[in-house]
């Protein structure tokens, strides 16, 4: 779930660039980084992005700039024909009438005009932004989706090596059915010699006791479901991830009542091998989405 993607492009005067960071997360954390005035479109864009990713720390940043355009100037032409009328009546009683350049030089008479932002501008500033953001996206799920392809490649031996473990651990001479039955007559006869005898009814009892302490062939049958369910949802595609995280702890369920169930050393160093191997599996599934 790692990746790297940027955007960018201008629209009306502004400049803008999206870079998108995303590292390993199990769950979907998205924190935006806008600049001030911006930041109302979060909402939007938050919402676009969790439309996109499930899972993953993801940064997105944009850089937004209008370069400073150089200012209008307007004319008040009421001041200006006020102070033009001053003239004509100063020249009238004999007074030499103001230059045009001082007349332009009072104060008031041109005016700097401030370009306004109206509200259909900034509608417009936001659909391009959010279709920048939507471009780096795609770019992001393509750069995910290739790191997905070569951890599937990783997520099929692990799971090739717990498939061989489990034949293993089903190969074992402890769980073969002699092997079951030659232990539970021991435990029984173990059972007979206890002071004072059981009861027929407490007798039964601990003997199902026995039985389903030492058995450990249905922790192997629901591995080979687990392996199965684990290669159908890669075969599968899409946002497997979690599936797969929470799959893994029912495969460490299974090793780990294995171990417990176990008597014999071969049979345990087994269990334990296949530990280490769900551990890796769990550890490269919190790279996929």
């Amino acid at each position: 779930m790692t990746g790297f993607a940027r955007s960018e492009g201008t629209h009306a005067g502004w400049q803008w660039a999206w870079e998108l960071k995303s590292v390993n997360g199990k769950g979907l954390d998205l924190r935006f980084r806008l600049p001030q005035g911006l930041d109302g479109l979060e909402p939007q864009a938050r919402l676009a992005t969790a439309a996109r990713l499930k899972r993953g720390n993801v940064t997105l940043n944009l850089q937004a700039t209008r370069p400073s355009a150089p200012p209008q100037l307007r004319i008040n032409r009421e001041l200006l024909d006020s102070l033009l009328a001053l003239g004509r009546d100063l020249e009238a009683s004999g007074v030499e009438p103001p230059r045009l350049d001082g007349l332009l030089s009072v104060r008031g008479v041109i005016e700097t005009v401030e370009e306004t932002e109206t509200e259909q501008d900034r509608t417009a500033l936001d659909a391009a932004l959010l279709a920048g953001l939507e471009q780096a996206l795609d770019r992001l799920a393509t750069v995910r989706m290739a790191e997905g392809q070569r951890l599937r490649g990783v997520l099929e031996e692990q799971l090739d090596e717990i498939e061989q473990l489990t034949a293993a651990a089903a190969r074992c001479a402890a769980v073969q059915p002699e092997a079951l039955r030659e232990r539970l007559r021991e435990q029984i006869r173990t059972l007979l010699d206890m002071v004072p005898a059981l009861s027929e009814e407490r007798f039964a009892q601990e003997a199902a006791i026995l039985i389903s302490k030492g058995d450990v062939r249905e922790e192997i049958d629901r591995l080979r479901a687990h392996i199965a369910a684990a290669r159908e949802m890669l075969g599968n595609g899409g946002a497997t991830g979690r599936q797969l995280d929470f799959l893994c702890q029912e495969f460490n369920r299974e090793a780990n009542t294995l171990c417990s169930k176990s008597t014999d050393v071969e049979l345990t160093r087994t269990g334990l091998a296949l530990k280490a191997v769900i551990e890796q599996l769990r550890e490269q599934t919190q790279n996929i989405e």
